[in-house]
């Protein structure tokens, strides 16, 4: 029994498709930009170097919580939670698992990787190669419904973003100063924080299952506010992938001496 568009019943059409657009330009640029910034991520968390500039206090955030004694003690703002990692294992092995989950499982992010990679479907009006198709009920797919989850988790490690910035503000020997990297570190949480809560999960937690807007006017209020930041949702998960590489990439050409921070104060 065939499935798909050749199932029974459905109209035979030969053609893949009959849009004449370019439908395959989409589906190619998310595929070389996912691809490049997963690479990029790979090798700088294998580094395992360049990833804190003592002076300034600048941590990465593919780094951060540097909770095990590999780390720089500098960098340990939450303590010694383990001792020292073999080579390849990623400084931030605590909170690394949940960051990506929390993206491989946003809505957004199935849209573009099951189109770019998978080709299920790799655009509207196209029909997917696949001879079949089991949703997300089967393994691995049936991991997207922790997609909730993964969002209170990637709440708990904003809040930990948040904290590195904080230090930033308090480089060695000052009790404030602030730097070009603060700024990076601190436009990069501002806009962690806006994709965390526009989405759709934060959405539906806030204001979802309330039938009664009237009676509940705080929470239709945050609730509209999410809403608001939904809709640009798509533009906050391309923009924070932008954020977190130049932040660490910054970090990284700080920490090993390549450049110099420009100091505003202190």
């Amino acid at each position: 029994m065939k499935n798909g568009t050749a199932a029974p019943g459905r109209a035979s059409i030969p053609e893949r498709t009959l849009r004449t657009d370019n439908w395959r330009k989409a589906p190619i640029i998310t595929f070389i930009l996912l691809s490049g910034w997963v690479l990029y991520a790979f090798l700088r968390t294998v580094w395992q170097a360049a990833y804190f500039a003592g002076p300034e206090h600048y941590l990465s955030p593919f780094y951060s919580p540097c909770v095990t004694a590999s780390c720089t003690p500098e960098a340990r703002d939450f303590g010694t939670w383990f001792g020292h990692f073999p080579a390849l294992i990623p400084f931030a092995i605590v909170t690394l698992p949940f960051l990506l989950g929390f993206r491989l499982t946003c809505y957004y992010y199935r849209r573009s990787y099951y189109r770019a990679f998978w080709q299920s479907p790799p655009a509207c009006g196209v029909a997917e190669p696949h001879a079949g198709y089991s949703g997300e009920t089967k393994f691995p797919l049936i991991v997207q419904n922790l997609h909730r989850y993964f969002w209170l988790a990637a709440g708990l490690i904003s809040i930990i973003n948040t904290w590195d910035v904080v230090q930033a503000f308090r480089p060695a020997g000052h009790s404030f100063g602030f730097g070009l990297g603060t700024m990076i570190m601190l436009i990069n949480v501002v806009l962690l924080w806006a994709y965390t809560i526009s989405c759709h999960s934060c959405r539906h937690i806030i204001g979802g299952k309330l039938r009664n807007f009237s009676r509940h006017p705080f929470r239709y209020k945050m609730w509209g506010v999410v809403s608001k930041l939904n809709a640009k949702h798509m533009e906050l998960a391309w923009t924070t992938l932008a954020t977190l590489l130049l932040t660490d990439l910054y970090v990284a050409l700080v920490a090993s001496n390549t450049i110099s921070d420009l100091r505003f104060i202190n």
